[in-house]
């Protein structure tokens, strides 16, 4: 362990600072309860700080094509919203109205269009409703409408996911952190003082994930890293639950998908029943931010949305997971290789595939946080207590 005297990386102190607490843990404590028992006794204030570029604000009075531009230009899926009307003395908790999401303004567009396809479009959206249902000039329309244009960000506060805006302080634990992480399936965390007025840092999934990559080398990650996925009972889902799209059915199809399930992505799957491409809620910006990838389509399929998004990365240079295919991995594959390898290509996701190829399930930055700890009985108490409840009408 002698490299590991002096860590590499800020993630790495981390691990090293696990590695101390768990040399003092009773003996009697099984593996998972020294983990928790490590975790708990870590505050959040240790946690690296995100870098600059992750800690953005939108303000309220923002309307969503700009929102959209300011989430996208950042290459991030969320960001806090600053309540512009607010007194600058306000506390954190007045001074923000809460955190939007790329997901939530999809949502949001979604909506739209099912609303266009029924006919009932706002000015904003074409008559034809096969062409609102698979995509056409509808979004070419959107994007161009003083609607799209016009609506703020706080106007659309009750249509997505706005609340609970669930911040952490500084004071609690790793252990709070990683649960609302994984079984409380926050996608991020801002960080507060408590009585301060400003968000000190925002934790993501995938910063958990990139501390835990860094941790590779000492005995607690090399213990729990080894184990296989079908050890840890991953994936969680069975075959027939994986939610899929077909190469030829409208993307749009894709994104409502996921809208319905709650979910963040799901694979395009060709006609041999392999996975062809990975379609995520993020991608939903494309069809918002580069109508070229489109206008020569009047229906667009997964598979040419596919396509399009490729050429289009590859003309302007730009780096992204869809320009890797499919990530895939065995179930006899390792927690640690799942890890790097997330880590490595910066994905949401890895689909779990059989030897010849077929898919078997999926697994996501969640279930693998969802592996390293448990919620303790009674473990939050009142901690939920004043969380701004969810909207009647939320839709995510």
């Amino acid at each position: 362990m002698e490299a590991m005297e002096s860590p590499r990386s800020p993630e790495a102190e981390l691990g090293h600072r696990v590695e101390d607490l768990w040399d003092v843990q009773e003996p009697q404590l099984t593996p998972s309860e020294k983990l928790n028992s490590c975790f708990e006794n870590i505050p959040v204030s240790s946690f690296p700080p995100a870098p600059s570029s992750q800690v953005i604000e939108i303000p309220s009075d923002c309307s969503l094509s700009e929102a959209v531009d300011i989430l996208s230009k950042h290459k991030i899926l969320s960001a806090p919203v600053r309540n512009v009307e607010a007194p600058e003395d306000s506390s954190w908790i007045d001074k923000y109205l809460g955190i939007v999401e790329f997901a939530g303004i999809a949502v949001w567009l979604l909506h739209q269009s099912e609303a266009a396809a029924s006919g009932i479009t706002n000015g904003v959206g074409p008559q034809d409703s096969e062409e609102a249902s698979m995509g056409g000039s509808f979004f070419e329309n959107l994007t161009s409408s003083d609607f799209y244009k016009n609506t703020k960000v706080q106007d659309i506060s009750g249509s997505f996911r706005w609340a609970p805006f669930l911040a952490l302080q500084t004071s609690d634990t790793f252990l709070t952190m990683l649960l609302l992480l994984s079984k409380y399936r926050m996608k991020s965390l801002p960080v507060v003082d408590l009585g301060g007025d400003k968000i000190d840092n925002v934790i993501t999934q995938s910063a958990v994930v990139h501390m835990l990559a860094e941790c590779v080398g000492f005995d607690w990650f090399e213990r729990w890293g080894k184990k296989q996925l079908s050890e840890v009972g991953l994936p969680i889902m069975r075959p027939s639950q994986l939610v899929k799209v077909m190469e030829d059915e409208p993307v749009l199809q894709a994104f409502q998908l996921m809208r319905k399930k709650r979910i963040g992505g799901l694979p395009v799957v060709g006609s041999d029943g392999k996975a062809v491409g990975n379609i995520s809620i993020r991608d939903v910006h494309f069809l918002l931010t580069a109508p070229e990838i489109y206008k020569d389509y009047r229906s667009i399929t997964a598979k040419n949305f596919l396509t399009e998004v490729r050429r289009y990365l590859e003309d302007h240079h730009e780096a992204s997971p869809m320009l890797l295919g499919v990530i895939t991995c065995k179930r006899d594959d390792t927690i640690k290789e799942i890890i790097l390898r997330l880590d490595s290509e910066k994905i949401q996701r890895i689909y779990v595939v059989d030897g010849e190829g077929n898919l078997e399930g999926v697994i996501t930055l969640r279930d693998i946080i969802s592996r390293l700890v448990h919620e303790p009985h009674g473990y939050f108490g009142d901690f939920f207590d004043g969380v701004v409840p969810l909207p009647e009408n939320s839709r995510v």
